[in-house]
């Protein structure tokens, strides 16, 4: 097996388990891998501290994949994490997530998981699959079987995803079945009293958001006879979540048409179902500008939510996209009632949480507002993040509210 040798001292982050190697720890490589394959990372001293994937192209030059020098990675290996981690997603009782109908659950998630660069949603049990790094797609074949001898309906790839390009991977065949079943057009996935229809072919990510799951719920308490502007609305999530929290409107922005016309079609089973219809709006526009327009015609709302695309995929991007949060936010922050709340979110792993709350302070102090955190969120309990791996906490949220 070919080997990686690490400088002085950077064997502790290993030691730490954390499952990047990048580029600057490398002292030298034994052999010629190839992208993707299973590499013994050594100390400086030459003693194996594990095995992981090597990424020639990437920064990430190894992502590790075990920790001992006796656990040397194999097929079966890493079906045998997929296994874990679906069973770690398990009921109470006993009862597999791929068994429950019409939810919406991650099943496998990356790092966090022990598995780099995997990620697994399962929609009413047809799985989507993500492989966004060498070593995961050298893996693939693997991580399908374990999904469908766990009792996925079928396998679908959705490894459209940018990071590819960094790893050096191939753009084709990233998109269609990987085994099973075809998936239906629209899944439909519940969550409470909300149905959404879920369209994995062509919609965001593997099709959902699903790391919302549990902010939905919590800014939809806040909702009840308010005036709700949902921003970056997508499919309608937070929108729908505040209709059935008793929001006295609801008005759903985003760019995308097809997004907003899946959103109605979402609302019509919310109320078709039983929940108390509201009136409800679908405003196709860039956010930026419309919450401008909204500003100059002294349009307000109780609740607004903010739940922007990543700004910044590296720190490098960060003080940009900084002052695209704290633009955004301003705007909103302008636009709510005394006593209104405002949901603001950020996907972008770069940006930590405590610089999130300064750039919604700045954007407050800007905004002549008093905002008080009335609540925190994060990304939903089957999104965890591994205590070695601080990076995989991405998804970070306020829940803020007007003083005057």
């Amino acid at each position: 097996m070919d080997k990686v040798f690490l400088r002085k001292g950077r064997e502790r982050s290993v030691e730490r388990r954390h499952p990047w190697i990048f580029s600057g720890a490398v002292e030298r490589v034994e052999g010629v891998p190839s992208i993707g394959s299973t590499v013994a990372v050594c100390a400086f001293n030459g003693a194996v501290l594990g095995y992981g994937c090597w990424s020639p192209q990437s920064q990430i030059r190894v992502r590790m994949l075990s920790y001992s020098p006796d656990a040397v990675p194999s097929g079966e290996y890493v079906k045998s994490l997929v296994s874990a981690a679906i069973e770690r997603r398990a009921s109470a009782d006993g009862v597999s997530p791929l068994a429950v109908a019409n939810r919406g659950v991650r099943l496998v998630h990356g790092e966090s998981d022990g598995l780099p660069g995997v990620v697994a949603d399962s929609y009413d049990g047809w799985c989507v699959v993500q492989f966004a790094s060498a070593g995961a797609e050298r893996f693939r074949n693997e991580v399908v079987s374990a999904l469908m001898e766990a009792g996925a309906k079928g396998v679908f790839n959705r490894s459209d995803v940018d990071s590819r390009k960094r790893e050096g991977l191939s753009e084709e065949g990233t998109v269609g079945v990987l085994a099973g079943a075809e998936p239906l057009d629209f899944i439909e996935i519940h969550e409470g009293a909300i149905r959404y229809l879920v369209d994995v072919r062509n919609g965001h990510k593997t099709g959902f958001y699903l790391d919302q799951r549990e902010a939905r719920a919590q800014v939809g308490a806040y909702a009840a006879g308010r005036e709700v502007l949902n921003c970056f609305s997508y499919t309608g999530g937070f929108g729908l979540a505040c209709a059935a929290g008793g929001a006295k409107s609801v008005v759903n922005l985003d760019l995308s048409k097809t997004a907003l016309q899946l959103a109605e079609r979402n609302f019509d089973l919310l109320f078709g179902g039983g929940v108390p219809r509201c009136p409800v709006g679908f405003c196709c526009a860039d956010v930026f500008k419309q919450l401008r327009l909204y500003r100059d015609q002294g349009r307000q709302f109780d609740l607004i939510v903010l739940d922007p695309p990543k700004f910044a995929d590296t720190k490098a991007q960060l003080i940009r996209a900084a002052r695209g949060y704290k633009d955004i936010n301003l705007l909103a922050m302008k636009l709510l009632r005394p006593g209104g709340i405002l949901a603001t979110f950020s996907c972008s792993g770069a940006m930590t949480a405590e610089f999130f709350d300064t750039v919604c302070r700045e954007a407050a102090c800007d905004a002549k507002r008093d905002m008080q955190i009335v609540a925190r969120t994060r990304q939903a309990s089957d999104h965890p993040t591994a205590l070695s791996f601080p990076e995989g906490e991405y998804l970070k949220g306020l829940v803020l509210k007007a003083v005057k």
